[in-house]
């Protein structure tokens, strides 16, 4: 099996790009899927959370509110500073521990097979080392921009801020690329991105079916 980690920034399209992939037959999982379900009201990390963030992260039926823990975490405008690198120490070890187990039990049941887990902060939790390749994709900012206005029904300003705050706690782009086994360019038409994951997925599927790939 090759364990392959899939990131990049925020609006980039990792979402796309994996839903591609797992069209194309590999096996996916994403992180923030992950997190909202060890976030859920009676688990470990959802205690965690709210002890350290306090009830004001919760709605009105008692779960996480996610906008109120993004402003709790990034910093509201105007309001207190960013407390985004404490959420990660808490949530990010539960999470890669999950990840680690989902890959083992793909591996045991599909042992030919091509593992993918999306993470937007894949690299900046020191979890490079826990997948045989990395893939970043990347889009530019002003695209990133647009999609996330398109998403969140906002206005572009809005959703330019939102995005430089969000933006802060990650890796830039070009340092992500670094640390890249394979780039998908997600800024032309969707058939041009889809053509690269088909090529992309190629390789993944031959380097897995030849075992190519660290144990363990």
């Amino acid at each position: 099996m090759l364990k392959v980690g899939l990131t990049g920034s925020i609006g980039s399209g990792k979402s796309t790009v994996v839903r591609m992939l797992a069209g194309l037959g590999a096996f996916v999982i994403e992180a923030d899927a992950i997190a909202r379900e060890l976030m859920q009201p009676g688990k470990s990390v959802f205690r965690t959370v709210v002890e350290h963030f306090g009830p004001k992260i919760l709605d009105e039926a008692g779960s996480i509110d996610r906008r109120r823990l993004a402003d709790a975490a990034f910093g509201e405008m105007g309001g207190s500073g960013p407390r985004v690198q404490e959420l990660n120490e808490l949530v990010h070890p539960a999470v890669i521990g999950y990840q680690d187990e989902w890959m083992e039990q793909v591996g045991r049941e599909h042992p030919g097979a091509v593992a993918v887990v999306e993470a937007a902060l894949l690299l900046e939790a020191g979890a490079a080392q826990h997948f045989d390749r990395i893939v970043v994709v990347t889009c530019p900012v002003e695209e990133r921009v647009r999609r996330w206005a398109a998403r969140t029904g906002t206005d572009v300003a809005a959703a330019r801020r939102e995005l430089q705050r969000r933006l802060a706690a990650q890796w830039s782009e070009e340092a992500k690329v670094q640390m890249a086994d394979f780039v998908i360019a997600n800024a032309g038409p969707p058939a041009a991105t889809e053509a690269q994951v088909r090529e992309l997925y190629r390789k993944l599927a031959a380097e897995a079916a030849a075992g190519r790939v660290s144990v363990g």
